[in-house]
């Protein structure tokens, strides 16, 4: 809210509503707002974020915010000197349950397979510590909870046999989807759908049109690079007008 209120002294002018739709063909730009209103503009930053990916489970998304999360850097303080589980098997899911064996009595990593998709260096460091617990070849059949987290039950997919483990928080770290699907005919990406920038700047390859936040950074994913680059991002923006002459 404080940002907002600095951002109107600031002569900002705030809409709310949701961009569905993008023509970047041509300038000025096109940008369509719940499929009804256009607005065209010179420039663009586009800062829509990274979703994360979840399970897909009732109870995953009835315990969002009481014990669920998708984010342990965010939210394991929350759960210092508790047991908790966290379900992923790459790379972040190996350094999220690192960051969280500092913080929680126990981790209960569970991995679908029989093996982490993760790097060897960080398999390592997982196996070697000693309040981190693998359940592979486990899926999870439910969180556990009727306010907030209680517990999770597993399955092992090959031997069927189910077990409820007592945690107090579950950490889901199975990736995250950027929202740039609208953009798509019209910006480069990779091939997970991440907007590809010039690197060292928020430049896109469409002129006058720019990316900040997660929907360009699949590395760090945290609030304060996001913010550093939306200025970055301000900053390339208001450049690009004043060369331009169309301040």
């Amino acid at each position: 809210m404080d940002f907002e209120a600095q951002a109107k002294r600031m002569g900002a002018d705030i809409r709310y509503g949701i961009a569905t739709k993008v023509d970047f063909s041509g300038h000025p730009h096109k940008v369509w707002i719940d499929d009804e209103k256009l607005i065209e503009a010179n420039s663009v930053i586009i800062s829509t974020g990274a979703s994360a990916k979840w399970l897909g489970i009732e109870s995953e998304d009835r315990l969002n915010g009481f014990g669920v999360s998708a984010c342990a850097v965010c939210d394991g303080f929350f759960f210092r000197g508790r047991e908790v589980a966290i379900v992923g098997a790459g790379d972040t899911a190996a350094e999220e349950a690192l960051y969280l064996s500092k913080l929680c009595t126990n981790v209960h990593m569970i991995v679908r397979r029989n093996e982490m998709r993760a790097s060897k260096i960080m398999q390592d460091r997982v196996l070697n510590s000693p309040n981190i617990r693998i359940h592979f070849d486990s899926v999870t059949e439910e969180i556990l909870g009727e306010k907030n987290v209680t517990g999770v039950r597993i399955k092992n997919v090959k031997t069927n046999e189910t077990e409820e483990i007592p945690v107090g928080g579950f950490f889901v770290a199975i990736g995250h989807q950027p929202n740039s699907e609208i953009f798509k005919d019209y910006l480069e990406m990779d091939e997970t759908g991440y907007i590809i920038t010039t690197p060292g700047t928020s430049k896109t390859n469409v002129e006058g049109v720019f990316a900040a936040g997660d929907v360009q950074d699949k590395t760090y994913r945290q609030a304060v690079t996001a913010a550093g680059s939306g200025c970055m991002a301000a900053l390339d923006a208001e450049r690009y007008l004043g060369a331009k002459g169309l301040h």
